[in-house]
């Protein structure tokens, strides 16, 4: 039995105040929760501050992104040792904003996935399709091809450390949500996927979470699928009352 994940990414929101306040908001509603793995992705310069919040609470925290290499004139970057270092456990990797805002091809994708596993981090690897994408039938090609460019060399014993997200681009932040059926054949095409590409057991191993506009009113639905493991939140992840309920439905 797969236990469910549920995960909030912040993206490039919240002041000093606000992620203290919230993360201090989600310990007193859902901290001592056991039956959920629960994580909030706040941005880089609050991971400190927001740990500090959470304290033995039953919350983690990860990161929203990483770099592939350990150190190094790499302005900017963070690596997967520096998160470590501050206890970090997850870390998102190859978000739908960093692949289509951004520009982050599949191979660079791998490279962060693979650095991230070997700092220790439990990476969350991010796939899904555009609009147009799935207008045109290409659903399964795209996150076929986004799988397996993205597990590239990642072997049977490593990538037990990763979680799947499956995001629909036209999804995120939108509004608009994929339907529990929607949602629920894309799941099992990725699990059937690392059944070829691995082995059963990794195949019912491996937790799949749904991410694209989940909130309060779509947890149940959507935890229903039978391959829907956990949600990655993103907007009502900023309020202690939205994410605090989607917790306590799954609970």
């Amino acid at each position: 039995m797969r236990k469910p994940f549920i995960a909030g990414n912040w993206k490039m929101n919240t002041s000093h105040q606000a992620a203290k306040s919230l993360a201090s908001g989600l310990v007193d509603q859902i901290g001592n929760v056991t039956t959920v793995d629960m994580a909030v992705c706040p941005p880089f310069v609050y991971l400190q501050l927001v740990a500090k919040a959470l304290g033995s609470s039953n919350i983690a925290f990860g990161a929203q992104d990483v770099y592939f290499e350990r150190n190094g004139a790499f302005t900017g970057e963070i690596s997967a040792e520096m998160l470590k270092d501050i206890c970090c456990t997850y870390v998102i990797v190859g978000h739908s904003e960093r692949r289509h805002v951004i520009g982050e091809t599949d191979e660079l994708i791998n490279k962060k996935l693979s650095a991230a596993i070997n700092g220790g981090l439990l990476p969350i690897l991010c796939v899904g399709e555009l609009h147009e994408e799935r207008e045109a039938g290409k659903t399964d090609e795209v996150v076929v091809n986004q799988l397996k460019k993205g597990l590239a060399g990642i072997c049977k014993e490593r990538v037990q450390a990763v979680t799947i997200a499956y995001e629909p681009v036209w999804a995120i932040g939108t509004g608009k949500t994929a339907t529990s059926d929607q949602a629920q054949e894309v799941h099992a095409m990725i699990r059937k996927l690392l059944a070829e590409m691995y082995d059963e057991s990794i195949a019912q191993e491996l937790r799949i979470q749904y991410g694209g506009s989940a909130k309060p009113s779509n947890t149940a639905e959507l935890m229903a699928c039978p391959d829907v493991d956990g949600l990655l939140v993103g907007g009502a992840s900023l309020k202690v009352e939205d994410f605090s309920a989607m917790i306590k439905t799954v609970e």
